[in-house]
């Protein structure tokens, strides 16, 4: 079967997860299986555990990895309840964790979710089925939020121009479709200056502040780091600078470097040596995978391995 969605940096993934197995790998946002569909078949002795909020994408990916039967247990849920589920489970310490924090194919071009700006829809963007949806977000949110959303989660340099529009649009009536939102924000931001279309930067800050995309990193981060076995290894694809950013600063912080900012009198962040960094500079992917893939341009690979106690 060819499946129709490319997962990215797929090589250097399995190059920097095989090391790890024999022994559990988990999949914390498993998508439609395609890091899960290559990690299974680079090594015989990983199982999986794979996670997604999405019914829809498990549903694909239970498709996907059907030959690995045995091998694969798939569950509902979202990647910041890992230690939980691997507990009810009763799964031991994971040898690999994987987290690909990127929207699936599936969701980027299907109009129905809410994510594209480019077919209309109901104005959705929930990765699972459950929560605030982008309407309900931009009918109760106060407008200095909304700024600040667009501002650090979309790097919208229009911020309070948008979030104007907006406000002064839910006013008449509430917008209710991807269309009516991107053509308001095109209104105001304009095509001229841009390489990419302007409700872009908009849509991506509503995603992430709707699926609390930041907030889940930063409590998955170190929990799944403290859960690998000794020598497990733990590797995370970002796609926004601020979800690098904590990723770079938590895995520092767990190698035991401080990461306060510069003039501070007193260490605040508690750095504790668990982890050894295997990326120094995050791993991009090349010219000719963008070519292929366009939606890879901004991903970034960043991947540690949990030390012993004799490190």
């Amino acid at each position: 079967m060819v499946w129709g969605h490319l997962p990215v940096l797929t090589a250097r993934v399995v190059e920097l997860l095989v090391p790890a197995a024999p022994g559990l790998l988990v999949d914390a946002t498993v998508g439609l299986g395609g890091h899960a569909d290559a990690l299974l078949q680079a090594h015989p002795g990983f199982r999986l555990v794979g996670l997604d909020r999405d019914p829809a994408a498990l549903a694909r990916a239970d498709d996907r990895l059907r030959g690995f039967a045995g091998r694969v247990r798939l569950v509902e849920g979202t990647f910041d309840s890992l230690p939980a589920i691997l507990e009810r489970l009763d799964e031991g310490p994971p040898a690999a964790i994987l987290a690909d924090l990127g929207c699936s194919s599936l969701q980027l071009d299907s109009g129905e979710r809410g994510f594209s700006f480019a077919a209309d829809g109901p104005l959705d963007m929930r990765m699972g089925s459950s929560g605030e949806t982008a309407a309900e977000l931009l009918e109760r949110v106060e407008w200095e939020e909304l700024v600040r959303i667009l501002r650090d989660y979309g790097e919208e340099r229009r911020a309070r121009a948008v979030a104007r529009a907006i406000v002064a649009r839910r006013e008449r009536s509430p917008l209710r479709t991807t269309g009516e939102l991107s053509r308001l924000v095109r209104e105001v931001v304009g095509a001229g200056e841009h390489r990419i279309d302007p409700a872009t930067r908009t849509f991506q800050a509503l995603r992430i502040a709707v699926n609390d995309e930041l907030g889940q990193l930063e409590r998955f981060l170190e929990p799944a780091a403290r859960a690998l076995r000794p020598d497990g290894r733990i590797a995370v694809i970002a796609f926004h600078s601020l979800e690098d950013r904590i990723v770079k600063h938590t895995l520092r912080r767990l190698e035991g470097r401080c990461t306060c900012p510069p003039g501070l009198p007193v260490c605040r962040c508690q750095p504790q040596r668990i982890v050894r960094v295997l990326t120094p500079s995050p791993i991009r992917p090349d010219d000719v995978e963008v070519d292929a893939n366009p939606r890879a341009r901004s991903a970034r690979l960043r991947a540690a391995e949990k030390l012993t106690g004799e490190d």
